[in-house]
Formats: structure tokens, C-alpha cells, sequence
């Protein structure tokens, strides 16, 4: 494995159901609260709370494989290791709590650590939350990385994450750890996204979930088929870092997700390490609503959406709010390079960029000097392909382009805010602009379904409206 550096129903995902995702948006971030669950604590091996799963335990990893019920309380102070070849399914409700003083004498960030497979199935009225001690949560461990996430290995083939919360993610990658011992994370570099796929031929579905407050990535894609739909994404990457991170070995569908104040990108899709046995990258991102992307909190680079190094992306009717740029191909006069350019063939188009009258308190005079969402829209950046965005709208300093949110002001939010409001409402007014009929179509690479533990799970269709939700 090539090291990281530089950092719905059950069975079917449709696009999804506008009224019924707010409201699941609120109970998720409502269950931080939680009601009192049974305890299972990962140092009891013989715990009768499991009677479903097998466990064995050594002085740094926990194995489980089976069902955790639901209600099931886990604490975790080592790594949880799935092994291959197992499967384990976490039922409704589940809350895991991983200890922020991680593992061992170097106090390694602990691990979920997929070999095999892994089913969190929760449900709308009863996610499944995994996140650190309550005493943890607070703003100012928003981008602290006080745990390694979820790393799906080379040998796990399915993964489905339907209806969870994972939060406060993203500590340093260290010597000894799980994924730098097995190559997929480079110590002393590199810091866990919350969500990491690496199998070239694996099956993974990401939906109706919240990923939120981590130091890195939300999701890093170095291999598989996904599809990443109807999520909430928000305060990702303190350093560095976007919503969603693909590679080569990735096909993949990212549809009707809402993406709120990512440090760099909405989006980076790229096909990174592409070779004769990593084919190229191909990614649909289409009906997703990025706010308050690129005004990095450690950097001038940045902006919503950074297609690159010959990925084949299709990037359309997506609504991009207060971002710092435009969506951005470099060396796109080099195109169809496994090394630079992007694909010729991609097609980024047909996207809406509004901005507010918000002013950035980050602003590098040395470099662009852009202060204002709209100077960047219109800012004379050389990654700014003349092929993209021939038909999108774009906002200037003279129209400004409200997108007319149900309830999100875009002039009150400040644009390097990162703290999700569960009350915002992005569905859009009976006049809003983004609810224009554009020309865009997409070809979702699993239209007809992607098969995982026997269900099959359908990417959304393209909607004909920009950004996540229509009119309510």
C-alpha cells in the first residue's frame, strides 16, 4: 500500500426525501445527548451484554466480530480490530466512546481497524455515535484529533455506514500505530481521516450520516467503489484536508450531500498513485451543497472543488456558497497525465457559486488578497480552467446570487465559522435562483446498484436543481 502523504432505506439510497433528512439531521446531532445505555467495557472479555459477538482482547487490541445490539454501550482504550475474513454489525442506537488517551507508553490514537466487514446500521430515530468522553466534546476540541477513525484495510471488502455520527477524529499518525505499521499512513506525517477505504476492488456505502469535527479528511478514498450520498459534512481538517479526498482505485458517486466549512475543498478528486494495478479515478459529485470552503485556517490554498492528476470527474449542479474559489484544475494545459492535468473527458459544469457580503478575518496579502467569495469567483487564478464552468453561475461584487435558503443566512455566517447549526434548513425558497432547471447530465457509476451484504444500494438520480434539496 502506497502511504497517505500531504496529507435510505437499508437496501436502497434514493436522492433523499427532503423533510424527512432535516429531520434526521436534527436527531443525530441530538443523540450527543443520548439516553443511558447498557455498558459494555472493552477490558471485559466476558461481557454477557454481547452474547451475539465473538471478543477476544490483548493488551492493545480488541477483536470482535458478530453483532453489537441494539442500546450497546462500547468503550474503547485499544484498537478494535475486525479481522478479515469476519464480519461486525452494529445495530440501531450503539454508542462507541473511543479513550482520548489512546493506546500504550505512546499513547497511540485509537484505531477501528476494518480487515473484514463492517455494517453500522442505524437508523433515523437511533444513530449509531461514535466519539470520545463527553467531558471531550467541546469547541475547543473541535480539530484536536483525539482518535484514528475508521481505516478499512487492502482485505476488508464491504463496509456500510447508514445513519451514524463520527466526530472529533484525526490524531497524529504514529510509530507503531495500526495503519502506519500496515503502510497505509505514513508516522510523524500524516493524521487519520475519519473514514479511510484501500481496497481497489472493496464495496463501500456512506449515507444519511453527520462527519464532523476532525483534524484531517472526512473521508479519504484510496480504493473501492462508494457511494457517499445524503451526508452531513462539517468542521473537516484543521490542517489541510477536505470533505471527501479520493484517489486512484476509486469510482465513486457523491450526490445530495451538504458540506459545511471543510479547511481546503468540498471535493479533491484526483487519481494520486494512479498505475497499471490503481486505474484511474472516476468520481460523479453532482447535488451537493458546499459552504464556507477554502478559507483555510492554516493557508492561503484552498476553494470547494480541486480536480487533478487526470481524475475523470463529472461536476455538476452542485451549489457552492461563500467558497474561496471556483472549482480549480491544475495544469490543466497537461491533461490526461497520470502525473498532472486533469481528464479531458471530465465535464465541471453547470454548478452555482452565490456569495454573501461576509469578509474574511484570513486573508494573505502576499498572495491573492481575497477577502470576499465573489473576488475569488472572479479572481485571475491560474488553475482556473477556461473549459469549466462555461454555463454555471457566477456571482460578482454587482449580483451576488442569494441562493434564498429556507433558514441559513448567508450574510450572518461568518466564512471562517465552523460550528454546524442543526436547525439550518437548506431547502431552498419557492424563488430561489438555484431552482433553475439547468442542462447537466450524469451517468451515476451505480445507477443500477452496488451490491453489499446481499442488499443492493442505488446511487441518487440527478436532480435538476443545484446544490443538495430542492423546495420543501
Amino acid at each position: 500500500m502506497t502511504s497517505r502523504t500531504g496529507h435510505t432505506p437499508i437496501s436502497s439510497i434514493q436522492q433523499p426525501n427532503n423533510n424527512k433528512f432535516v429531520k434526521m439531521k436534527k436527531l443525530l446531532f441530538a443523540a450527543l445527548i443520548g439516553a443511558a445505555m447498557p455498558l459494555v467495557s472493552c477490558s471485559d472479555k466476558n461481557d454477557p451484554e454481547q452474547p451475539s459477538a465473538d471478543t477476544e482482547i490483548s493488551e492493545t487490541e480488541m477483536t470482535v466480530s458478530g453483532t453489537w445490539k441494539a442500546g450497546t454501550e462500547i468503550n474503547l482504550d485499544r484498537h478494535l480490530v475486525i479481522p478479515e475474513g469476519k464480519s461486525l454489525t452494529i445495530e440501531p442506537g450503539v454508542k462507541i466512546t473511543a479513550s482520548a488517551a489512546g493506546v500504550g507508553v505512546n499513547h497511540a490514537p485509537v484505531e477501528i481497524i476494518v480487515k473484514g466487514n463492517l455494517y453500522v446500521l442505524g437508523t433515523e430515530n437511533q444513530p449509531v455515535l461514535f466519539t470520545v468522553e463527553e467531558s471531550r466534546r467541546t469547541e475547543a476540541n473541535t480539530f484536536a484529533g483525539l482518535w484514528g477513525g475508521i481505516v478499512a484495510t487492502e482485505s476488508c471488502q464491504e463496509m456500510v455506514i447508514d445513519h451514524a455520527v463520527i466526530e472529533y477524529t484525526g490524531g497524529q499518525v504514529i510509530e507503531g500505530s495500526p495503519a502506519a505499521t500496515a503502510g497505509i499512513y505514513t508516522a510523524g506525517d500524516d493524521a487519520y481521516p475519519q473514514i479511510t477505504t484501500t481496497n481497489i476492488n472493496g464495496r463501500y456505502v456512506i449515507t444519511n450520516s453527520i462527519i464532523r469535527n476532525g483534524w484531517s479528511d472526512g473521508i479519504y478514498l484510496m480504493g473501492g467503489s462508494a457511494i457517499i450520498a445524503g451526508n452531513v459534512f462539517a468542521a473537516n481538517g484543521y490542517s489541510g484536508a477536505e470533505a471527501v479526498n479520493i484517489k486512484a482505485g476509486v469510482k465513486a458517486d457523491i450526490a445530495g450531500n451538504v458540506m459545511f466549512s471543510p479547511n481546503t475543498n468540498g471535493l479533491k478528486l484526483s487519481s494520486s498513485g494512479q498505475s497499471e494495478t490503481r486505474g484511474q479515478a472516476i468520481a460523479n459529485a453532482y447535488n451537493n451543497t458546499i459552504i464556507n470552503a477554502g478559507w483555510r485556517r492554516d493557508g492561503e490554498k484552498g476553494g470547494c472543488v480541486y480536480v487533478e492528476k487526470n481524475c475523470l470527474a463529472t461536476v455538476v449542479n452542485n451549489l457552492m456558497v461563500n467558497c474561496k474559489f471556483r472549482a480549480m484544475t491544475p495544469n490543466y494545459k497537461n491533461p490526461n497525465s497520470s502525473d498532472a492535468g486533469y481528464d479531458d473527458k471530465s465535464v465541471i459544469d453547470y454548478n452555482m457559486y452565490v456569495s454573501g457580503t461576509q469578509q474574511s478575518s484570513i486573508v494573505y496579502p502576499e498572495e491573492s488578497n481575497v477577502a470576499y467569495a465573489y473576488e475569488g469567483y472572479n479572481y485571475d487564478h491560474k488553475s482556473y480552467n477556461p473549459a469549466v464552468d462555461t454555463h454555471s453561475v457566477i456571482a460578482s461584487k454587482e449580483n451576488l446570487v442569494n441562493p434564498r435558503f429556507s433558514n441559513f443566512d448567508i450574510n450572518a455566517v461568518g466564512l471562517t465559522d465552523y460550528t454546524y447549526n442543526s436547525t439550518w434548513d437548506f431547502h431552498l425558497s419557492a424563488d430561489s435562483p438555484a431552482l433553475k432547471t439547468t442542462s447537466a447530465t450524469v451517468t451515476p457509476c451505480f445507477a443500477g446498484g452496488l451490491e453489499i451484504n446481499g442488499k443492493l444500494y442505488h446511487s441518487p438520480a440527478l436532480e435538476p436543481h443545484f446544490g443538495a434539496f430542492g423546495a420543501k
